[in-house]
């Protein structure tokens, strides 16, 4: 059974990232469980979410000799002209609360009709012994509510209004959320192509 590195540190992540990836006949590694020497952060420099998961995948992938699935994503707000995007989880220094009370404020006086947003996540499937890299992509439509709502989530899903299940990511099960969110469908994506490639 091959091994597949599931390259984030990012809990949040990471279950919904298993989740969604379900039953497969990998034997997976995760990233905190890896030695010093592989597990140390790579930088983000990519200028997209398809840059930056391909570096990921390619880095981890190099130092661990595994093959590795990597993930970028982030929120894209149309009245901010897509920011934060790809700079979702640097757009203000502190907790995820930090960032999207900044988020909220940046939008205070824009109209119900103008807060539309979506969730992108790429996906990069890389295979070292081979240099081959697959990517997958999900999108995830809705609009940025004026106040957090929810419990749950992580990272922006308090004021993230999902237009399909109508509630936001804080107020979603995992299960739910892993059927209408970017990433769920992207790490579905990345299944098919798993199975298909490596199984």
């Amino acid at each position: 059974m091959r091994e597949l590195l599931i390259a984030t540190g990012n809990s949040g992540k990471l279950k919904e990232m298993v989740s969604a990836l379900g039953n497969v006949p990998f034997s997976i590694k995760f990233l905190p469980d890896c030695p010093e020497g592989v597990r140390r952060d790579v930088e983000e420099t990519g200028s997209t979410f398809e840059e930056n998961a391909i570096l990921k995948a390619r880095t981890y992938g190099d130092r661990s000799g595994l093959l590795t699935l990597a993930e970028d994503s982030g929120l894209e707000v149309a009245a901010l002209g897509g920011r934060p995007g790809v700079y979702s989880a640097r757009y203000a220094g502190g907790s995820d609360e930090d960032r999207y009370r900044k988020l909220l404020g940046e939008l205070e006086d824009v109209l119900a009709e103008d807060r539309g947003a979506r969730f992108r996540a790429v996906v990069a499937i890389y295979d070292p012994k081979t240099g081959a890299v697959f990517i997958t992509q999900g999108n995830c439509e809705g609009v940025i509510t004026y106040e957090p709502m929810g419990e749950g989530g992580f990272g922006y899903d308090p004021v993230f209004y999902s237009n399909e299940l109508k509630k936001t990511g804080a107020q979603m099960t995992v299960d739910e959320k892993n059927t209408i969110s970017h990433r769920g469908r992207a790490m579905r994506a990345a299944r098919d192509i798993l199975l298909a490639e490596f199984a």
